[in-house]
């Protein structure tokens, strides 16, 4: 699957894990994104949180294949994300 094919998927339901962040203790962090704005993904693991996309690398597991993806390059409204 090609970042072409991420950008128009929902991600809301998707499993993450965080290989890389600006923010050292999101670093191994993993969960399911529950929601998702502009510049955000709000993960449910352990605990919830609030992971600013452009500031994490990460893998998401998305119909059973993982990618690994820049934050920023899902960076934008969900909504016209998905029109592309």
């Amino acid at each position: 699957m090609s970042i072409k094919k991420v950008e128009r998927h929902e991600l809301i339901g998707s499993k993450i894990k965080i290989i890389d962040s600006k923010n050292p203790s999101l670093i191994g962090f993993r969960g399911k994104i529950i929601d998702e704005t502009e510049n955000m993904l709000i993960v449910q693991g352990k605990t919830q949180k609030k992971i600013i996309k452009n500031q994490v690398k990460m893998v998401i597991k998305l119909n059973n294949k993982e990618m690994i993806i820049e934050g920023k390059e899902i960076v934008g409204r969900p909504a016209d994300r998905l029109k592309k």
